[in-house]
């Protein structure tokens, strides 16, 4: 049995963590990813939102970029939305 409570909550940046690990993604094809939703992002700054929190340059990932992150994986995945008729 998992016992959640509030000191158990995932932050944005273990979302990130957890989706690219599960979907075996590298950084560029993240970058890539975020580019169908039109969402532009640099390597290092992807790479400071998976660092670890105590590191210096880590920067915690806001909601937009998951939004977009998000977004861009279904469009990764299952394809652009079809034209409405």
């Amino acid at each position: 049995m998992i016992n959640y409570n509030k000191s158990s909550t995932l932050s944005n940046n273990d979302i990130l963590k957890k989706l690219r690990v599960a979907h075996k993604l590298r950084n560029d094809e993240i970058i890539d990813i975020l580019k169908l939703v039109d969402f532009e992002i640099s390597k290092g700054a992807l790479g400071d939102m998976f660092r670890s929190e105590d590191h210096d340059s880590y920067v915690e990932a806001g909601d937009q970029i998951l939004r977009n992150f998000l977004n861009g994986l279904i469009i990764h995945l299952r394809g652009p939305m079809p034209d409405k008729k």
